[in-house]
């Protein structure tokens, strides 16, 4: 049973949770926690064992705990996703083959293109594929997109690699549930062609973000970031080999940490209990 705790911090939260879970007979196999002092915040993951009386253990905790806490007792252990995707196949084909061999944490329930390109791949998989082409209208567009998102149940969308803005009217339907991968480069190589730009300026780094969409254009709350160097003779196709390979790395990662219940989010940013 996974228990994860967010609220108001006061001395002696660890001990009268160890307490409760103590008097009633759970063993606590892993514990994480951390305090941010500045927003007087707590928060708690809790792995114990025990696989029913959920109810019950809320009911217990929220007796204790500060008022207006969030607790969730059990989250849904197997998530359900809906991938959104371009043309890009480098971050779906890691997600399809994670999924084949269940060790993704979710089940892909669908897979949504505004091009075909990707349709083949999600074939041979058996996962379905919907292309909602673009056209002249972002509305339109959106509003057909919803309809096929709404056929299936699920708990996160997934921008893998999709290479659309969405409209803060469809953000909003979907609070702190789409998450992106994208280049580490922004804001400093916005717009098109970001690999040449930095390959134009010479960086270092190369790196991507995993975040959560807010209607700030990837300034969401980040889940996790990876960077590797860089140096003088990559080229730009060298520098987009390394983007792609280290921006599935984190989507991966972050999804795994999304999945497994570690990720809080307050204000604009995260704490990742790991």
């Amino acid at each position: 049973m996974i228990i994860v705790i967010q609220c108001a911090d006061r001395i002696g939260l660890v001990a009268a949770i160890s307490c409760l879970m103590a008097d009633k007979g759970l063993n606590i196999n892993g514990m994480q926690e951390f305090v941010d002092n500045d927003e007087d915040l707590f928060f708690m993951r809790l792995d114990v064992d025990q696989t029913d009386g959920a109810a019950e253990i809320e009911k217990y905790l929220r007796q204790i705990l500060p008022e207006g806490a969030i607790v969730k007792v059990n989250p849904v252990p197997e998530k359900k996703i809906v991938v959104l995707v371009t043309k890009e196949y480098h971050c779906l084909a890691d997600i399809l083959v994670r999924n084949y061999f269940k060790t993704l944490g979710a089940t892909v329930q669908c897979v949504i293109g505004n091009h075909a390109t990707l349709q083949e791949i999600c074939n041979r998989f058996d996962v379905p594929f919907y292309q909602v082409q673009a056209g002249n209208s972002k509305e339109a567009f959106e509003v057909k997109l919803i309809e096929t998102i709404n056929q299936y149940e699920f708990d996160y969308l997934v921008l893998a690699k999709f290479m659309r803005i969405l409209s803060p009217d469809f953000v909003l339907r979907f609070p702190m549930r789409i998450i992106n991968i994208h280049h580490s480069f922004l804001p400093a190589f916005a717009g098109a062609s970001p690999y040449r730009q930095a390959h134009e300026r010479g960086v270092k780094l190369i790196g991507a973000t995993a975040h959560y969409v807010t209607n700030e254009l990837d300034e969401g709350p980040i889940i996790a970031q990876q960077i590797i160097p860089a140096n003088h003779s990559h080229t730009v196709q060298d520098m987009v080999k390394a983007g792609k390979e280290i921006e599935t790395a984190v989507l991966a990662k972050a999804l795994k940490l999304v999945f497994d219940d570690r990720v809080f989010v307050y204000k604009n940013k995260t704490v990742v209990l790991e």
